[in-house]
């Protein structure tokens, strides 16, 4: 199919051919959601870090002997039930990654990118980069491009340009190989250069 490519600095379009079994793929939501949790399931860090009865220090001695003294049985001070004692379901080292085969992932990428492209949120770019790595004419090329929040996705992310577009916080640049479906859902559009185009045609297709 044909789509659109555009020529930031100068505004000028042109037709560019894109895979039909990516970019034309009618829309899977139950697929897109599970891939989506899956993924930021995996992004979850899970540094809690609490201490069972083991790994608290001391209690090794009993308090005070089994029989005779007319309190409680204890076998140690470090019993979930003392204060200062461990937790009896501590939090820590949670594994909260879900398996996503490899066809599963790219029927996601295929139903996001077709679903993107519907929408008039995805947007074909050719390869360009700026003069100098400055804000300035970052600022200018984002105006042009039709503003900010959006990621951008390249095939070979250009130095220039990554280093002019770094300042603005709503907007993402990535590799064609980096990024998943939850990063293209991230942001309001998606700028895709014809490069990373053929490339995810070529993987997905």
């Amino acid at each position: 199919m044909q789509v659109q490519s555009l020529e930031v600095t100068t505004g000028k379009s042109s037709d560019f051919d894109v895979a039909d079994g990516v970019f034309g793929v009618p829309y899977n939501e139950a697929l897109l959601h599970q891939v989506v949790v899956a993924q930021m399931a995996g992004m979850r860090s899970a540094n809690a870090a609490q201490k069972n009865r083991s790994a608290v220090r001391g209690g090794g001695r009993k308090p005070w002997k089994q029989k005779g003294t007319g309190r409680a049985r204890a076998g140690s001070i470090r019993s979930p039930i003392w204060r200062g004692g461990g937790r009896a379901f501590p939090g820590g080292n949670e594994n909260y990654t879900q398996k996503v085969n490899k066809k599963m992932w790219a029927g996601a990428m295929r139903t996001v990118l077709a679903e993107l492209l519907r929408q008039g949120r995805l947007q074909i770019i050719q390869q360009e980069d700026l003069g100098e790595p400055r804000s300035r004419l970052a600022k200018d090329w984002l105006s042009r491009a039709g503003g900010d929040n959006f990621l951008l996705v390249m095939g070979e992310v250009p130095l220039n340009l990554f280093l002019g577009l770094r300042n603005f916080p709503r907007v993402g640049i990535a590799g064609w190989q980096d990024i998943g479906p939850a990063d293209l859902l991230q942001y309001g559009r998606v700028l895709l250069d014809t490069e990373a185009a053929a490339r995810l045609g070529e993987v997905y297709g």
